[in-house]
């Protein structure tokens, strides 16, 4: 049995990312809760509280001003009356997913599961189901690591606006729902944070004691109830600081990292426990060395611009958060691309399909699993279990980088990316088109003894002044991101 951790950066920064994490490289992500209910996208929770916002105007003319009608009452709107983990859990693995994560908690304090701290949560309102117990089943069923996000530590700060009134019309001065005694314990006694700039959520992080405490409570109880392959925290490990403020940040040390270090110690000592050896992994959002390397590095909607020695995470969504009306999806070519990016250069991508409040996924993001199963069912080899190459790719264009922002990337004929496996090198094509030829670069040195086009099979070549000329057929049998397979 593996040695078990302590809750010291000493300890843990002996952690080794498991094999499956590495092999596993995609997964989904059910991000969804109570804030799918007005299906106006993320932070519903928050933004409804705030006078003046798209969210706030739908609320006051939809279910009434928020002083009347509530968060805690949009939670009992949400029913999931039709979700079927089962067999949603089947279209997730067909579509290529290897690993598969439940949201626990959001910012809105809602929990998915028969929480004994909360009593908001989806057994006691709204649904009346252990939304976690049903998903982590099916998941188990079909042998997917199963992962819990939680976004809890920024709750207690990010929602102080519910405790605000409007400034005018006719419920000026009247305080929102948030601002009732009888429901501090889920809106948070967060007066201290106040309500100068509610459009700004820093701090992320707060000084709380006794939150900082439930917070260890909840992500314990998670822990304890689910032994999850994966624990997301949404931020960096609490409560050092807040994860994107380059300055200032305060010294890196075991007692302002308590409560989050004791944390990760459990859950990877639960999983040495079941399994023998520890087959979890922690991820969240801080790039410093010192902090990513108790777990592994998540990044939100972007991602690196080259190969990192160790394992790191993105993740990202077809469209919004939280299912929402007004924002379009990704087309299936742009995610098959950024998956091809992100493993070359030694990532794992989780995307969030959105699901409607009654637990169903529309025709659109259908329509992405499928096209996503029909790539899979020609690329797999050239994604499961590789690793990255000596480079991560070939060309000129770049995936741009630049915070949340995902651009589809106009990709030209001379643009690759590379993984390996066994002795071979895959390369996906991403600008190439059936019956033209791929001319690749970064083979000058090897000597090239076959070459085959995934879904078709052997395909002619020459090596000649460096460079590995390949000729295509004139149909390839993917839709996007074709591999070669070099040996």
């Amino acid at each position: 049995m593996d040695k078990h951790f302590e809750p010291t950066f000493q300890s843990l920064r002996q952690y080794t990312v498991p094999e499956w994490f590495k092999d596993a490289k995609f997964g989904i992500w059910s991000h969804w809760g109570p804030q799918s209910v007005p299906m106006f996208g993320d932070w519903y929770a928050r933004n409804m509280y705030i006078e003046g916002t798209p969210q706030y105007e739908y609320h006051l003319r939809h279910y009434g001003h928020p002083s009347k009608f509530g968060y805690k009452d949009v939670c009992a709107l949400w029913k999931a009356e039709n979700f079927d983990p089962e067999g949603l859990m089947d279209k997730y693995y067909r579509a290529g997913a290897r690993y598969f994560m439940s949201q626990g908690t959001h910012h809105d304090h809602f929990f998915n599961y028969d929480s004994q701290i909360n009593r908001m949560n989806s057994v006691k309102v709204g649904p009346h189901k252990d939304i976690l117990a049903l998903w982590k089943a099916a998941a188990d069923k079909r042998g997917m690591p199963f992962g819990i996000s939680e976004h809890l530590g920024a709750s207690f700060s990010w929602w102080r606006v519910n405790k605000g009134c409007d400034k005018r019309g006719p419920y000026a001065c009247v305080p929102y729902d948030g601002a009732d005694p009888a429901w501090q314990d889920f809106y948070h006694a967060n007066q201290e944070h106040g309500l100068d700039d509610p459009q700004n959520v820093s701090p992320w992080y707060t000084e709380n004691k006794a939150f900082r405490d439930y917070w260890l409570r909840c992500v314990n109880e998670m822990i304890e109830k689910f032994t999850p392959d994966l624990l997301y925290t949404d931020g960096s490990l609490p409560f050092g600081g807040a994860w994107w403020n380059e300055e200032g940040q305060r010294p890196i040390k075991d007692e302002d990292y308590a409560l989050g270090l004791e944390a990760v110690a459990r859950l990877y000592n639960a999983s040495i426990n079941k399994n023998g050896e520890n087959r979890a992994v922690y991820l969240q959002k801080d790039r410093r060395p010192e902090i990513f390397n108790v777990g592994v590095l998540d990044i939100e909607k972007s991602q690196l611009p080259g190969i990192m020695p160790a394992p790191w995470h993105t993740d990202t969504c077809i469209g919004n958060w939280f299912y929402d009306v007004h924002h379009p999806y990704k087309q299936p070519e742009q995610i098959v691309e950024m998956l091809v990016d992100i493993i070359s250069k030694n990532g794992v991508m989780l995307l969030n399909i959105l699901q409607r409040p009654d637990g169903t996924i529309d025709e659109d993001a259908e329509f992405i699993l499928k096209k996503l199963g029909e790539w899979f069912s020609v690329c797999a080899e050239a994604v499961y279990g590789t690793r990255p190459w000596r480079v991560f790719g070939e060309g000129d264009t770049l995936v741009k980088i630049e915070g949340f922002r995902e651009d589809k990337t106009d990709w030209l004929r001379s643009d690759f990316r590379f993984t390996q496996k066994d002795g071979a090198v895959y390369a996906f094509m991403l600008g190439l088109q059936g019956g033209e030829a791929a001319v690749l670069r970064s083979f000058k040195d090897q000597e090239i003894s076959s070459v085959e086009l995934l879904g078709y099979g052997p395909v002619p070549f020459r090596k000649e002044f460096g460079l590995l000329t390949v000729s295509l057929p004139d149909k390839l049998p993917a839709f996007c991101a074709n591999a070669l397979k070099i040996r």
